[in-house]
């Protein structure tokens, strides 16, 4: 039976930590073993769970990353140690998902893996791995990575973003020959195609969603309905309580995935709702909901519109990164980002107009593009054929 290695910071937990999961779970399917290693956060899985050092090695990793720009250079006693667990598992395919976010010493990875003689595929979750440190360039747009980041316009203290960029593209194709990229959206394949990574082998597949779960079971009611986890002013909590003044009062703006403090300073007229790692609290609230809205400013392809369109929900989404990628003509609308009036426009568009954004489209676009066994069997056809390759 061969086995499958996946390397993320948590484990069915988020975004990132739910795909790894799915991808392991349609990989059991198809006979493999799977495993993940991770650095915290987790659910209950159905892989085998590897932990990654303890709380005492995150902060100290931060504490490296926020006063040295050090992100991805702490943690190297957990990683000696889960390279010797690696070397144990004996794993045919090592896939990594997000390696940042101050849990492993990547270099000490890569230097493993550069003396292994197996297939790694990555797949990128965001553009930190051809950057000098950086996860989004869009708020400051900024071209630097092009060529070599020098001077990062996003750090205001310690910054050794040009040896970040160094370390990385040396790193990187000390494992070009055996390295599959995965961007999970057109708009982060292209930016990669203008990386120091344009000449490696590459193959976008977008996220997948569990379309039994998340699915049409609530009826609609005038609800205005925004998911982030966690909420910030990157993902546009501004814009959101912004629209509380451009809508009637009957019609609810409901937040989930707020902290405590920011549901202690939420205005009047808005419905918070704390984070949740409910299916079904979360499948409520979409389905309820007349339209869904995303106005992100940061992001690659986020989970949450494919979720909101498989409980029929139509999405409006700020014109960033592969968010647009999730819908089409029937099924949302993109709006420019910051353009608030014009996204209030929009709500009513979807809110007054219902048979022009019918939940019937939502649900057959998530069922043809975006079901988790459609796309995520896509990643083990991608494994059974470099499997195939090296032998």
């Amino acid at each position: 039976m061969p086995k499958l290695l996946q390397l993320n910071v948590t484990a069915n937990w988020g975004s990132t930590g739910k795909i790894a999961e799915g991808i392991g779970q349609a990989a059991m399917a198809r006979g493999w073993e799977s495993a993940i290693v991770y650095g915290r956060m987790m659910n209950p899985s159905q892989s085998k769970l590897i932990k990654v050092g303890n709380q005492t090695d995150v902060y100290l990793h931060y504490a490296r990353h926020r006063f040295l720009d050090g992100e991805g250079l702490g943690s190297k006693r957990a990683t000696k140690r889960i390279i010797e667990q690696i070397k144990e598992y004996a794993p045919d395919i090592i896939h990594l998902h997000n390696i940042h976010d101050h849990w492993l010493n990547y270099p000490l990875l890569f230097e493993y893996l550069a003396t292994v003689d197996m297939p790694i595929i990555c797949t990128f979750h965001d553009c930190w791995a051809f950057t000098g440190g950086c996860a989004y360039f869009d708020r400051v747009d900024c071209r630097q990575w092009v060529s070599e980041c020098i001077k990062c316009p996003l750090k205001s203290h310690f910054d050794r973003s040009r040896q970040n960029f160094k370390l990385k593209k040396e790193l990187f194709i000390s494992i070009q020959n055996k390295l599959t990229i995965v961007p999970v959206s057109n708009w982060l394949e292209g930016f990669i195609k203008q990386s120091f990574l344009r000449n490696f082998r590459i193959k976008m597949i977008h996220n997948g969603i569990d379309t039994n779960k998340f699915k049409p079971i609530f009826s609609k009611s005038r609800v205005v309905l925004g998911v982030a986890l966690p909420w910030s002013a990157r993902k546009g909590l501004e814009d959101m309580i912004k629209l509380r003044g451009l809508l009637s009062d009957d019609i609810e703006i409901r937040l989930v995935g707020l902290n405590d403090e920011q549901l202690k300073n939420l205005p009047i007229g808005i419905t918070g709702i704390k984070r949740t790692q409910s299916i079904e609290e979360l499948v409520r609230h979409y389905g309820e909901a007349a339209v869904f809205v995303n106005p992100t400013y940061e992001d690659n392809f986020p989970t949450t519109n494919l979720e909101a369109l498989a409980c029929g929900t139509p999405v409006i989404t700020y014109r960033t990164g592969g968010s647009p990628e999730a819908v089409d003509s029937e099924t949302g609308i993109v709006i420019d980002k910051g353009d608030i009036e014009s996204l209030a426009g929009a709500i009513m568009k979807v809110i007054d107009n219902p048979d022009l954004f019918p939940a019937s489209a939502c649900r057959a676009r998530a069922e043809a593009h975006f079901d988790k066994n459609i796309q995520f069997g896509k990643y083990i056809d991608l494994y059974d054929s470099l499997s195939n390759k090296s032998k």
